[in-house]
């Protein structure tokens, strides 16, 4: 049976090579799925859980956005940043994403801050969730 090759790259950093039967993407509007001989695309992605399943078995990684290709079944995932479920620092997440919203409250839609605010409460809010993805 043919596998999908998965690449996850950051800007620092290549995270992840390797072989899987099905990845499972955050896109940018909602969670698609990909196999070999899948149709190349270019999709925009949204924090979350990237997840591989290979054999039956999932594994996940979360990714901050970014931007995902597939093509020869590829998938090249280029990700603003990226983590195994397993690294993440949960209360961490919670903190951040409390000061975040906190924050939100004392500004207005139209301060140059809200966006950067609201991003954080979503990479958050998302990072939180994809830790509910370890398997």
């Amino acid at each position: 049976m043919a596998k999908l090759t998965v690449e996850i790259v950051t800007p620092e950093k290549r995270i992840l090579s390797v072989q899987a039967d099905e990845a499972i993407v955050p896109g940018g509007k909602g969670l698609f799925g990909v196999r070999p001989g899948h149709t190349p695309f270019l999709s925009l992605m949204e924090p979350g859980a990237l997840t591989l399943v290979d054999g039956g078995k999932r594994d996940a990684y979360f990714v901050a956005g970014g931007f995902v290709e597939v093509a020869n079944d590829k998938v090249l995932v280029l990700a603003d940043a990226a983590e195994h479920v397993s690294g993440i620092d949960v209360e961490g997440a919670r903190k951040r994403l409390g000061e975040a919203q906190d924050r939100l409250k004392g500004l207005s839609s139209e301060d140059a801050r809200y966006e950067l605010e609201q991003a954080t409460v979503r990479r958050e809010a998302a990072r939180i969730g994809a830790a509910g993805a370890r398997a």
